[in-house]
């Protein structure tokens, strides 16, 4: 994966960018371990700017905020199937936040399941995008995952013109474990 140049500017000098690399470097590890290690599966590419990377285990449950200082566990009901997505610049390989993601899983033999928005999750290893959902059942799929560009600011006139377009991105093939945690 060849990575855009990052070049010093006025609003980011070589410092700044060599701390922003070792952010990165430091989130991409802790993205191998969860794809590679936890993960039933999971898989890694460029895109564009981006490097979006998914990994894929059984529906899990999760705090949900019911209202002012006040958690709820939401276990999942039917789903059995937990998708999760990463995108990270593909220059310092930082994760991005506040994007609009939606996925599309195809069984083999089978109807599409989606789209679906895949919202952002906090996790206390790994900032990511996920959802549960209801898939057929175990095996192969192919995984399509959309990304919509951004509305967020972006500073620096040498590094900011980034995701100004709606990047698709494929994954084919991918192992789906069904079942709940």
């Amino acid at each position: 994966m060849r990575k855009p140049p990052e070049k010093p500017s006025d609003e980011a000098d070589r410092h700044q960018i060599a701390m922003a690399k070792k952010e990165g470097a430091a989130y991409h590890a802790s993205l191998k371990y969860m794809a590679e290690e936890v993960a039933d599966s999971g898989g890694m590419k460029r895109a564009g700017d981006y490097i979006v990377a998914y990994a894929q285990e059984r529906a899990e449950g999760m705090y949900m905020l019911k209202s002012e200082g006040e958690l709820v566990w939401d276990a999942p009901t039917d789903e059995n199937c937990h998708l999760e997505v990463s995108v990270s610049d593909a220059g310092d390989e930082r994760f991005i936040p506040y994007l609009a993601i939606e996925a599309t899983l195809t069984p083999e033999d089978g109807k599409p399941v989606g789209p679906f928005e895949v919202p952002f999750v906090w996790h206390p290893g790994l900032y990511h995008y996920g959802c549960n959902i209801k898939v057929p059942g175990d095996g192969k799929y192919r995984l399509d995952i959309k990304i919509k560009p951004p509305t967020f600011m972006r500073h620096d006139e040498v590094n900011g013109k980034r995701y100004a377009k709606t990047v698709e991105v494929r994954f084919d093939a991918i192992d789906i474990k069904t079942g709940q945690e």
